[in-house]
């Protein structure tokens, strides 16, 4: 059976990231399997199969990947054991005979990041790295797609960011990354990639292009980090959850997303999309 399914296979394409990756190569005519975990819930393209497991099932993902030559691999969702998971499915991966590997990290990743995610994801890119798999390592930066949500019912942005700056990008501009690395891996082999928009900014700038619109007008409060601990532990959370929400902040403020890089221009000859080009669109 295997032998008569694509060799592309992509995850996430449930998600907004993963999804809009898949509709891309299946509008590019590409054949391709969609590995969910939820049939049901997969988009409907042309020429693509469905799949159905998990990243922790190594045996449903292994006979899932059996054949697969290129993996576009989208990190799980957030949750305590994530590297776990990723390892997991790597190890199916490899024991499938992937050949490439393209995974969506986060800009910055080490070791020794502010934002705690970022280190799982570091965890995560050596792990590939030790395999011997080919890889592609797309670090992407904070989604300006996401910046509206960030809007407290007040019209406020709350977080300890001070007058950091972070080069936010647009999960389009991402997705038509991947697409080009995904239809050409070779040219992409053991790549590492840092995936900005055109521009760094403060979260002040990002309120004022949020109130661009003509809505309520945006505004950003710098917390401390004791009323940025204090305003989130009331949400019920694991304490490692509302680490990672505050450290995404002290991670702007530390300077640590500020960087702005031209590999999505270089990858796909398009200069990325600026945050106030994609509110613009957004309210189209």
């Amino acid at each position: 059976m295997t032998g008569n399914l694509p060799a592309l296979a992509i995850t996430g394409a449930t998600g907004a990231l993963g999804g809009r990756v898949a509709r891309l190569l299946a509008d590019a005519g590409m054949a391709q399997r969609l590995l969910v975990r939820t049939a049901g819930r997969a988009p409907q393209l042309e020429k693509a199969v469905v799949l159905e497991c998990s990243y922790s099932d190594r045996a449903a993902s292994q006979a899932a990947l059996k054949g697969v030559g290129t993996l576009f691999m989208v990190s799980a969702s957030e949750s305590a054991d994530r590297v776990d998971q990723h390892c997991a499915f790597i190890d199916s991966a490899r024991a499938a005979g992937v050949r490439n590997l393209v995974y969506t990290s986060f800009l910055g990743a080490a070791p020794d990041a502010t934002f705690t995610l970022a280190r799982d994801h570091f965890a995560t890119e050596e792990y590939i790295r030790a395999t011997g798999i080919n890889y592609t390592i797309l670090r992407n930066s904070v989604y300006g797609d996401l910046m509206a949500a960030l809007v407290g019912e007040d019209g406020m942005i709350r977080g300890p960011a001070g007058d950091g700056r972070v080069a936010v990008v647009s999960r389009a501009d991402i997705a038509r990354t991947a697409e080009t690395v995904l239809k050409d891996p070779a040219a992409h082999r053991n790549r590492t990639y840092n995936l900005t928009g055109p521009e760094a900014l403060t979260l002040t700038e990002i309120a004022r292009a949020l109130s661009g619109g003509g809505g309520t007008a945006v505004t950003f409060h710098d917390e401390t980090l004791a009323e940025a601990y204090e305003s989130r532990m009331g949400f019920g959370v694991a304490d490692w959850q509302v680490e990672a929400w505050v450290s995404t902040y002290t991670a702007i403020a530390a300077g640590e997303l500020a960087g702005i890089s031209t590999d999505i221009e270089t990858i796909t000859g398009r200069r990325p999309i600026s945050l106030s080009d994609l509110l613009a669109a957004d309210q189209r």
